[in-house]
C-alpha cells in the first residue's frame, strides 16, 4: 500500500501520482484536456480537480474502484472573456471529446464564476484572479488540488499541502463556505467512505 503521509514533498508527490494513475478515465481525461489546450488558446491555466482527483485517492484507501462515487469531474480554466457565449463553445466542445469516456464532467471558467454566482444567489462575490485563486478557495484542504498535464508531465496545484488526503483528513476552506453546506457535504462523503476524518467547523 503506497504512503505519503509525513513523507517529503518529492515523495508525496511521487505517491500521488502513482494513486491518480490508477484512475484510467481521469488519465484520459487528463490526455484530451492537453491536446485541447494546444489547439485552443482560450483554454489555459486549466485543471482536473475536486472530487474527481481526491475521491480518487479515498477510493485507493478503502480498496475500491478507482472512480466508486465520484458524481462528476471538475475541469476548470481562465479565460478573460467572460461571456456565457464563449464559455458555451468550450464546453461543447469538451462534452463532444469526452463523450466516449463514459464520464460526466463539469467545464467552468473560472473567471466568469462571479458573475453568473451574484445573480444567482444574491451575493457580492468577488472575481478571481486565476485557476489557482479559485482551487484555493473550493470546499475543503482535499478538494484544494488541481492536476493537469504539460509535455506529458503531470502538474500538480496543491496549496494546503497533501498530508490531509494522505490521512484521510476533511478540514473546511471558510472562504466562501458556510457552516451547513460543509456539514452537510462531510455527511454524504462520510457515508461512501467510512475512513473519512471530519474535522469540524
Amino acid at each position: 500500500m503506497l504512503d505519503g503521509l509525513n513523507k517529503s514533498i518529492d515523495v508525496q508527490l511521487e505517491v500521488f501520482e502513482k494513486i491518480i494513475s490508477k484512475n484510467k478515465k481521469l488519465m484520459k481525461i487528463l490526455d484530451i484536456l492537453e491536446s485541447y489546450a494546444l489547439e485552443n488558446p482560450r483554454f489555459k491555466n486549466w485543471y482536473v480537480g475536486a472530487g474527481g482527483v481526491n475521491q480518487t485517492v479515498f477510493n485507493y484507501y478503502h480498496g475500491y474502484e478507482s472512480d466508486y462515487g465520484i458524481k462528476d469531474y471538475d475541469i476548470v480554466y481562465f479565460d478573460e472573456d467572460t461571456s456565457y457565449e464563449a464559455e458555451d463553445v468550450i464546453i461543447k466542445d469538451l462534452e463532444k471529446r469526452l463523450k466516449d469516456i463514459d464520464v460526466v464532467s463539469d467545464i467552468k471558467n473560472q473567471a466568469r464564476v462571479h458573475i453568473w454566482y451574484n445573480s444567482k444567489y444574491g451575493t457580492d462575490r468577488e472575481a478571481y484572479t486565476s485557476c489557482e485563486d479559485a482551487v484555493s478557495s473550493w470546499v475543503s484542504t482535499v478538494t484544494c488540488i488541481g492536476i493537469r498535464k504539460e509535455n506529458g508531465k503531470l502538474i500538480i496545484y496543491c496549496p494546503y499541502g497533501l498530508n490531509d488526503l494522505f490521512s484521510l483528513t476533511i478540514r473546511p476552506v471558510k472562504r466562501y463556505l458556510d457552516k451547513e453546506s460543509y456539514v452537510a457535504r462531510c455527511k454524504r462523503w462520510k457515508d461512501k467512505w467510512e475512513k473519512l476524518n471530519i474535522v469540524e467547523w
